[in-house]
């Protein structure tokens, strides 16, 4: 994705990146009663049952000592908070998951398998732990977004302000949501890491997605402090 924006210049990047915000914010102020989604999810309880979803999946591919990993998870368990206003949650909202066009609009939103009902930080906590995952992705062996990277790319900061101002919410506090977006890009990548090493899963992108792992983890730990 670097390599795809680069070519366009600081100035359509930082653009670009702006309208992957705004998409956000726009998606977060679909009103999904009147749209026929009021069944979608149960946003009550959303962020218990992340923790306890994610946690049953790591049980599931782990398969070597994770330092730190316990800490994380017990970190997360006991702060959850209580959950804000339920909107639709994409579940792994990032610009490799939007489509742009010629003129730097964005005209899709792709990737809605983790879709649901729920607390709309976490999308935010998502695209933010992605965000810090490529701008560090030139020193790892495997790269699973470097968009970041590109001159023009939103800062995080910049990222937390326009997303605010958009969507009038309280951000002040994401240290758990972090954590928590942390700790699934942990759990997915762990998964990963087995199937390569098991032979399930081929290509020379995959050999270095065990070693993102623990930092990640430090990643989830500082965040929740």
């Amino acid at each position: 994705m670097h390599r795809k924006l680069a070519p366009l210049g600081s100035e359509r990047t930082r653009a670009i990146t702006e309208r992957l915000v705004d998409t956000l914010v726009e998606l977060h102020a679909v009103d999904h009663r009147t749209i026929g989604l009021a069944e979608f999810g149960r946003p009550d309880g959303y962020l218990e049952r992340q923790v306890s979803r994610w946690k049953k999946q790591l049980d599931a591919s782990r398969s070597r000592e994770l330092p730190g990993m316990d800490e994380l998870v017990a970190l997360l368990e006991a702060g959850i908070p209580t959950s804000s206003d339920g909107t639709i949650v994409h579940g792994d909202f990032r610009l490799d998951n939007l489509l742009v066009d010629s003129s730097d609009t964005v005209t899709a939103v792709l990737d809605w398998e983790m879709s649901t009902l729920g607390d709309p930080l976490t999308d935010l906590a998502v695209m933010l732990a992605y965000q810090q995952l490529g701008e560090s992705a030139s020193t790892s062996g495997a790269v699973v977004t470097d968009a970041p990277r590109a001159p023009g790319y939103l800062s995080r900061d910049e990222t937390i302000q326009r997303y605010a101002v958009g969507s009038g919410r309280d951000v002040s506090d994401l240290g758990f949501h972090l954590s928590l977006a942390f700790f699934k890009l942990a759990v997915i990548l762990e998964g990963i890491h087995l199937r390569h090493s098991r032979g399930q899963t081929v290509g020379s992108g995959f050999d270095g997605i065990g070693d993102m792992i623990v930092p990640l983890i430090d990643a989830g730990r500082a965040a929740s402090r």
